[in-house]
């Protein structure tokens, strides 16, 4: 865990007790404002532990999970919990609904979605995010630590690479997956429709390449019918539309019940000296006839 700078402390309304009139009430509503809302300070780190990590689940909805770890003895209350990064305009903040109990010696992962990248920065993206967690201690109130957050896998970096240059690439063309599917007439095989759909107006960009397609956990192309590859995708040049014939990728009991991002169609993406993955996915029509073909083509073999 790296080194924390650690800032604590109550929030507090201090009352403008100015005048002598009515000393009595006014001196009183002071005392009883200052007894209930001390502030404190402290050096000590908070007795959380904080790491950025992100499910299938979470990656397939643009959000992220804040792992919070309780190092002491004692059952803590946290009621907010929130990242902040150079590489994101605003905070990644856990939306809760209810104070989380926070087991001794236990992690437990809060969701919380991303905004919108910070793409074009002056801020050092190699700066790691800082955590702001506000908890409470038994019979103690509530306390709000700032303090330093591990991203051990690069999460942070690789949603905000990846929605950057999904950003730059939607300034040259839409890409979408049609909402219909063609099934084989054995039952086998499937096609999808990858629509690419230059931008009318241009862009100052000189294009980008799809070097490649990626199978999912859910699908894969098929050996007689490969996927293309190199396709150069020009500013303000025509439409085109791509044929992928697909095939399970997987026929386990649970690849359709667990799926969570296996109608995500990752394209290898080159744009200038970039590369990187931008995810295509299925709409809602495509996604149902997706689940039922490959359940149809599981059973067949």
């Amino acid at each position: 865990m790296m080194g924390r700078k650690v800032t604590t402390g109550r929030w507090r309304s201090i009352p403008a007790c100015m005048t002598v009139l009515a000393a009595t009430l006014v001196t009183a509503a002071c005392n009883r404002s200052g007894a209930d809302n001390a502030a404190t300070t402290s050096a000590e780190p908070p007795p959380i532990t904080i790491e950025v990590n992100q499910s299938r689940d979470q990656y397939g909805k643009q959000a992220v999970l804040i792992q919070l770890t309780n190092t002491t003895d004692a059952e803590l209350t946290v009621t907010g919990a929130r990242l902040t990064s150079p590489l994101f305009n605003g905070d990644i903040s856990w939306e809760q609904t209810e104070a989380l109990k926070l087991p001794p010696r236990q992690p437990k992962s809060l969701p919380a979605r991303l905004p919108a990248p910070a793409c074009h920065a002056s801020t050092d993206a190699a700066e790691g995010p800082s955590a702001t967690v506000r908890f409470s201690e038994p019979g103690k109130e509530s306390t709000e630590a700032t303090t330093g957050a591990d991203d051990p896998f690069g999460v942070l970096a690789r949603n905000s690479g990846e929605l950057c240059l999904s950003a730059d690439v939607a300034a040259v063309a839409t890409m979408a997956l049609d909402p219909t599917l063609e099934v084989a007439p054995d039952a086998r095989t499937a096609v999808v429709r990858l629509v690419i759909s230059p931008s009318p107006t241009g862009a100052t960009t000189a294009g980008f390449s799809v070097e490649s397609i990626d199978q999912t956990t859910l699908l894969a192309e098929t050996p007689t019918d490969p996927w293309p590859r190199d396709i150069e995708v020009a500013s303000g040049g025509s439409g085109r539309e791509l044929a992928l014939r697909i095939r399970p990728a997987r026929c386990d009991p649970h690849a359709v019940a667990e799926d969570k991002v296996g109608t995500l169609l990752p394209l290898r993406i080159k744009m200038g000296e970039r590369q990187g993955l931008v995810k295509i996915p299925a709409p809602n029509q495509l996604r149902g006839l997706i689940y039922d073909f490959v359940t149809a083509a599981c059973a067949k073999q």
